[in-house]
Parts: C-alpha cells; sequence; structure tokens
C-alpha cells in the first residue's frame, strides 16, 4: 500500500480493521462548517469506493468506529492516524490536519478497500506553502468544471495553494477590445472557484502580468500607447513574438497606472493573503521607447523602481506581493530595496537546474519560494523524467536553503499543446516532495502514482508514458519554429534517421497503453483515448519532418503519403480532447497551424 506524500512517520502494525458497513464517524464536539464538509467528503468517498457508507455523529465511539479528535497541541497541518483492529482514531490540529488525515484514509480505502492494515501515522508537512501554477492564457481557458477538478486533485495531495496565470483571459472592464475574440474567464467564475478552492484548504492567489508579457493588452488601440515597442503591434500573430516582447514602457507614467487599475480591479475577487504581479520577463524594457531613461538610471533601476512601486501598492491594499525572480535574479543584492515581505518566485526548469540563483536569493535575505516546472509546455506528452530531475533539484534547494514555500508551474507556450490532465505526474512529484524532504526514487515514485492515481494494478502506466520522451523529433516547438521563421534545425540526416527508429517506440506504445486498459480503474479510462491521441501526433509529425526534410531540404528519409488527410482527421480527435476541459479559447490558433501544414503537405503532393 502506498500514500503520496508518504507520511513523515509510518509504523505499519499487525493486523487489519475491517471497516464494516454499521460503523459511525464520531466528530468532536467542537466541529465547525469545514470539519464537517471533510467528514462528508470522507462519507461521500467511502460510498463511492466501498457501496456503504458510514453514519456521522457526536458522542461516544464504539469499537469499529472512525473517531475525529481536535488536538490544538498538534501542528495546524498536523495530523495522527491510527488504524487498530478496533477502530480508527484520527486526531488533528485544525481542520486543515483533520483534511489531510482524511486524504491519507482516503488513498489507503482506494487500494485496499474494507481491510485496512493497522498502523501509526504521524505527519505533517515540511514546507508550509505548497502550490501549483497554471497557465491559463496562453492558449486554454479551462471550464469552470475542469478547474474545481484541479482543484480537488490538489488537495488529494495535500497541496495548499493554486494560482492562474493570467494576461489578457480575465474580462477585464473597459477592455472590450482585448478579450473580443477570446473566452475569458470572469468575476462570478473566480469568486465561485476561490470559493470551492476555500472549502479545500487551497488559497487561490491572484496573478496577472504587470509589466511584461502583455501582448493583446499592448497590441489594441487603445493600450498601445503604453507599450515600449508599439512597431512590434504591427506584425503578424506569431507564438514566439509573443513569449518575447510587449513590455509596459515605463517613461509613459500612465504605464503603472494602467497595471495599478489592473491590480485594483482583480485584487477584490479573492479571499487570498498575496498577490502576484508576475514582472517577469522584461525583454523590451530599455530598448524602445525608455531606451534614454534606461541610458540615464540603468535597465536594472527601471526594473526595480516599476515592481517596488506596484509592490507598496498592493501593501497599500492589505496584500503581501509576489513576483517572479528571473530579472532580479542578476543583481540579488537589491532585494533588499523592495517592502520586506514581498515574496520572490524563484523559477527554473532545467533536469539539471543548479542551485546558485536560490543561494544567491536566500544570501541577499530574500523571502522566496522555490518554483520549478511539469516540463508539459511545448510537448504533447509532459517530459516526465526530466521534470522529476527538475522537481526534486529545485525542493531539495527549498528545504536547504528555508524557502517559504513550492510553486510547482504548468506553463502553456505556443498555445498549450498538452492535455492539462498529462502535467499530473509532475504535479505529484512537486506535492510528495514539499511535503516530505525525503525523495522517492524515479521508478518508485512512478509506480506508486501509477496505482494511486490511475488506479492501474500493474503499476506501469507512468514508466510507460515516460518513455515518450525520446520520440518527437519534431516536437511542437520545431512545428511552431518552422511555420513562423522558416527554422530547419530538424532536416538533418542525424535527426530524420531517429525518425523510424523513434515511430517504433510509439507503436509499441500504443499497443500497450490498450492491453493496460484492464489494469486501470474504470473512471480513469477515459485518459487513455487523451493520450493515444497524443502519441499518434507525436508519430505523425515525426513523419511530416521526415517528409518535409526529403522533399524540400533533400535529406535522405522516408516520404509518406496523403499525410495531409491524415493530420486534419487526427485534429478532429485533438478538438474533441480539448473541448473536454478547456473552452474554445486559442484552439483557432493551433488550427492555423494545422491547416498551415496541411495544405504544405498537399503542395508537396502528400
Amino acid at each position: 500500500m502506498y500514500i503520496l506524500p508518504v507520511p513523515q512517520q509510518w509504523e505499519e502494525k499487525e493486523g487489519l480493521f475491517l471497516l464494516d458497513y454499521h460503523c459511525s464517524v464520531i466528530v468532536d464536539a467542537t466541529v465547525t462548517e469545514h470539519i464537517y464538509d471533510y467528514t462528508k467528503l470522507l462519507q461521500k468517498d467511502l460510498k463511492k469506493q466501498l457501496g456503504y457508507a458510514p453514519a456521522i455523529t457526536r458522542g461516544e465511539s464504539s469499537t469499529g468506529d472512525i473517531l475525529l479528535v481536535h488536538n490544538t497541541s498538534l501542528l495546524e497541518e498536523e495530523y495522527h492516524l491510527n488504524i487498530c483492529t478496533e477502530g480508527i482514531h484520527l486526531v488533528f490540529g485544525s481542520e486543515k490536519g483533520l483534511l489531510y488525515g482524511i486524504q491519507t484514509l482516503r488513498q489507503m480505502v482506494s487500494q485496499v478497500g474494507a481491510l485496512l492494515p493497522c498502523c501509526e501515522i504521524k505527519d505533517y508537512p515540511a514546507i508550509s506553502n505548497r502550490g501549483y501554477y497554471f497557465d491559463v492564457t496562453r492558449g486554454r481557458i479551462p471550464t469552470m468544471e475542469s478547474l474545481k477538478a484541479l482543484a480537488d486533485k490538489l488537495s488529494y495531495y495535500k497541496m495548499n495553494q493554486l494560482q492562474l496565470y493570467i494576461e489578457h483571459s480575465y474580462l477585464f472592464k473597459n477592455q472590450s477590445e482585448v478579450w473580443r475574440d477570446d473566452t475569458p474567464l470572469t468575476a462570478q467564475d473566480i469568486m465561485e472557484l476561490d470559493a470551492y478552492c476555500r472549502r479545500l484548504n487551497i488559497e487561490l492567489v491572484p496573478s496577472v502580468s504587470t509589466f511584461g508579457h502583455l501582448y493583446k493588452v499592448l497590441n489594441t488601440k487603445t493600450y498601445g500607447v503604453y507599450c515600449e515597442a508599439p512597431e512590434l503591434a504591427k506584425e503578424e500573430f506569431s507564438f514566439n513574438d509573443r513569449m518575447h516582447h510587449h513590455t509596459l514602457d515605463v517613461s509613459n507614467k500612465g504605464s503603472i497606472e494602467f497595471a495599478k487599475k489592473q491590480i485594483e480591479e482583480f485584487l477584490p475577487l479573492f479571499t487570498s493573503e498575496h498577490f502576484n504581479i508576475c514582472a517577469d520577463e522584461t525583454f523590451d524594457l530599455g530598448k524602445g521607447k525608455s531606451r534614454e531613461l534606461a541610458e540615464n538610471k540603468g535597465i536594472h533601476r527601471l526594473y526595480l523602481d516599476f515592481v517596488k512601486e506596484l509592490c507598496e501598492f498592493v501593501i497599500e491594499k492589505g496584500k503581501r506581493p509576489m513576483f517572479w525572480g528571473d530579472v532580479i535574479a542578476g543583481f540579488p543584492e537589491t532585494i533588499r530595496e523592495l517592502p520586506k515581505d514581498v515574496i520572490c518566485l524563484n523559477w527554473g526548469y532545467a533536469a539539471e537546474q543548479r542551485e546558485n540563483e536560490t543561494k544567491a536569493l536566500f544570501d541577499a535575505g530574500a523571502v522566496q519560494y522555490v518554483c520549478p516546472g511539469v516540463g508539459g509546455w511545448n510537448q504533447f506528452i509532459n517530459l516526465i523524467e526530466s521534470s522529476y530531475h527538475n522537481i526534486t533539484r529545485m525542493c531539495s534547494y527549498a528545504h536547504k536553503y528555508q524557502a517559504l514555500g513550492v510553486l510547482n508551474t504548468d506553463w502553456g507556450d505556443f498555445g498549450h499543446i498538452n492535455h492539462p490532465e498529462f502535467s499530473t505526474t509532475g504535479l505529484i512529484y512537486g506535492a510528495a516532495f514539499s511535503w516530505n524532504r525525503n525523495q522517492l526514487g524515479f521508478s518508485d515514485i512512478n509506480r506508486q502514482i501509477s496505482c494511486i492515481e490511475y488506479g492501474d494494478s500493474s503499476e506501469r502506466f507512468v514508466d510507460r508514458i515516460a518513455r515518450v520522451a525520446t520520440t518527437s523529433v519534431f516536437n511542437w516547438w520545431h512545428i511552431v519554429m518552422y511555420k513562423e521563421y522558416g527554422n530547419t534545425n530538424f532536416a538533418t540526416e542525424e535527426t530524420i534517421a531517429r525518425v523510424s527508429v523513434a515511430n517504433e517506440v510509439l507503436q509499441k506504445l500504443k499497443r500497450e497503453l490498450y492491453e493496460g486498459i484492464v489494469f486501470m480503474k474504470p473512471e480513469k479510462r477515459d485518459l487513455i483515448k487523451a493520450y493515444l491521441v497524443a502519441v499518434t501526433g507525436i508519430e505523425l509529425f515525426n513523419n511530416i519532418a521526415a517528409t518535409i526534410a526529403h522533399e524540400k531540404y533533400g535529406v535522405n528519409g522516408e516520404v509518406k503519403k496523403e499525410l495531409a488527410k491524415e493530420l486534419e482527421y487526427w485534429f478532429y480527435d485533438y478538438k474533441d480532447i480539448w473541448r473536454t476541459v478547456s473552452r474554445e479559447s486559442e484552439l483557432y490558433r493551433l488550427q492555423e497551424v494545422i491547416i498551415w501544414y496541411g495544405d504544405l503537405l498537399r503542395d508537396m503532393g502528400c
């Protein structure tokens, strides 16, 4: 039996406890609304897993009951779970501890049913803030149902923060020009999700771009005046361009007022005590309208002054500011000029991510979250092994340098091609290694995730999917960059020679996915189609790469016929999967890429 995150102390004992259909859940006399909600969560899940559910009551417990007891001497998120032959005793430091104890019990029942092995667990988190950052701007805007499902999953793995990355995908007032071609989140959506998260001990933290990464805003006739490099607004849309430009002009006093209005409108929707102003990757700063100011003051000073004023504004509004640390990591000593309570979000996504930035920020006295990534952006299926190495390293730095939190990130560069569910493995890595500093090996935790999350009795599902990382010859980054810039770095003899080998692996994987359906719980089986569509997409674009390389650049390789038709049928299936969890949002931009390749292939007779 497995539990994720692994408890701090877990002692197995002899014997079994029978969770009889007559048993009751006995709640403490000091029952709050949330304690009752969590008890109902347990009751509902037992009904789902076992076919029957215990009654909820107060009073004296009897043999065979589940007794819930509040003990203020425990830490706020701490719980003690004692399962013996005569009953279950769950002691908790607060309603948060109760929730986590119940999540542990749910995981146990999902694996062994009504006969629970006797054990004693004493558990609490090593890091107090354990969050997930989900991009809802660069392609996908999720449905409310899928956002709530994400919150449920975070709670199941004992995470307590969620942030949604917003550039233009919220229905800001007086910005119809920005969101008129989109399906944005509304104030009611945010408030509903905030309340839902709060019931699960998840802090929904507002996060909105206020400096860089304002492509759609700064490309409008109304707000283009605030753009550092307005000539870029004349360019056709480009996924790559959107990532690298569109910074506010700090020499225009209206820019800081615009950013403050964004904050002022967005902030009241949340009950969170934090506000993330982002302020990352301000690539154009000092290179356009503010060039003269930068020559006099320095780009670093322009950046720091703008961020400082926004942080002070957030504090005035009663919230604690956060911002991404990529820029200030270049001059970490200046962190002391910012308000002392500001939280620096220190990100790094390499498999072999170094600790230099984390140490430098620690030495400079920064309050920081360490922010790894789930490795899904620009991939049809996430780079699972790479994300494992990145997350384990970054979490180890978080423990070593006393980070205030871990914020595991899921970005959507170039249209968010990967299905959000594919990030679940990386999400669980972050949950496990921020809660408990003792790290499980790659294959070990993959077996446990396969069992707990996917109900896979063979315990091989995650390891199978992890093999995909070596098979993508023409990944989404290549696909977009060839369309937008004619980037041909894929069109080499060495690269194209990998296609047939990679596709053999993909064919084998597809068969294994079909064969593995029988080992998975029925409620998880609909995910198999999403993986099959993604694997087919990788194989298809490998063939497209070989065909383009041969037909246009004379590279030896196998040329496939009728690829255009195959691509268009594949995209029909892809859109069907997309709509199960996402609004239309920028699906049309992905469609434009597919149509471009379909036309290109037909021009080549394919």
